[in-house]
């Protein structure tokens, strides 16, 4: 065989090597969603977007803002948010109501992976945190009544796109006229 042939052939075995060495890394794929259904407008999967929104309820009484009283709770979020709850072991604390899920997923690919939830509490001053041991990367953290560290969101909320079309009965107002 021809040294011309045998390096073509060793350049042929090795070239699926080169390609997957050079493939992109897998990317993080952050959003903030107030519903399950402006997630499901912006991802296309509810199937996760569920999951996600039932990792976050399952964390915020765990890993969200605690308080004593509803006057601590009221000076970083506003008085109608901060609730009564219980943790899982049934004690009973003060603390915000959790406002929308941060979602973190790795996106390799055309194909979603390693899915990371957070509850995320709205402020205040309509600034989003979410607990610092949630998802997330290079926020800075803030240490918050109730020995609580959270950590500032920069996004803003995806939300999901309604259109009113008149309710029952009635008609869209296109028309579309055919021939004449």
């Amino acid at each position: 065989m021809k040294r011309s042939k045998k390096a073509a052939l060793l350049l042929m075995g090795t070239a699926p090597l080169l390609f997957t060495a050079c493939a992109p890394e897998a990317k993080p794929q952050e959003g903030l969603y107030t519903s399950v259904e402006a997630c499901a407008a912006q991802t296309h999967d509810i199937g996760t977007c569920r999951e996600a929104f039932k990792q976050a309820q399952q964390q915020a009484a765990a890993q969200g803002p605690k308080y004593a009283s509803r006057e601590q709770c009221a000076q970083e979020y506003s008085a109608e948010r901060c609730v009564e709850q219980r943790d899982s072991q049934g004690h009973s604390f003060i603390g915000p109501l959790m406002t929308g899920v941060f979602l973190s997923q790795m996106l390799n690919g055309n194909r979603m992976s390693g899915l990371n939830a957070a509850p995320a509490y709205q402020d205040r001053q309509s600034q989003w945190q979410r607990p610092a041991t949630g998802a997330g990367h290079g926020a800075a953290a803030s240490s918050l009544h109730g020995n609580r560290t959270m950590t500032h969101i920069g996004a803003t909320p995806h939300r999901a796109v309604t259109v009113s079309r008149g309710g029952f009965g009635s008609s869209s107002g296109a028309r579309v006229s055919v021939g004449g």
